[in-house]
């Protein structure tokens, strides 16, 4: 059994010491195929299941004196996708799962992959983030452009 909290914890620790950024707060949904379809059709257009969606946090107002990590916003993953992408893929579920949290937290930074140079830096970020955790490019086998990579926001 994956301690989800434990792999979204070492993912945002990676993240936030490649980025040399503070901490936030994210709340993480596991979710199933149907209710992502669901959610991607009302936010996105797109009526079919995806592997990650994140929905950024408007920034709140500055406290004087407030310590508190922000709160970034919320990451949802479709875990019959994410297993079936990883068997897919013969790779660990943990990986893909981390790879996916930290995919989503870079969207919830404002990070994006609409454009061919979007996503080749967003890719970027994520190979060198996920290789702080000991995983493997999961882009290396990649074989059609960035552009038409289909991967959740």
């Amino acid at each position: 059994m994956l301690d989800v909290e434990a792999l979204v914890a070492r993912s945002g620790a990676a993240l936030a010491e490649h980025m040399a950024i503070g901490s936030g707060e994210v709340c993480l949904a596991l979710s199933n195929d149907a209710q992502v379809a669901t959610l991607n059709a009302d936010y996105r257009g797109k009526p079919t299941p995806t592997n990650v969606l994140s929905f950024p946090a408007p920034p709140p107002p500055p406290i004087e004196g407030e310590d508190a990590a922000p709160f970034l916003g919320d990451i949802i993953l479709a875990v019959e996708t994410l297993q079936r992408e990883a068997a897919d893929l013969k790779i660990p579920l943990e990986h893909h799962m981390q790879h996916l949290v930290v995919h989503g937290l870079l969207h919830l930074l404002g990070y994006d992959h609409q454009t061919d140079e979007e996503a080749d830096a967003m890719e970027s970020l994520e190979v060198e983030i996920l290789a702080r955790l000991g995983i493997a490019n999961p882009y290396a086998a990649a074989e059609e452009p960035a552009d038409s990579r289909e991967q959740g926001s």
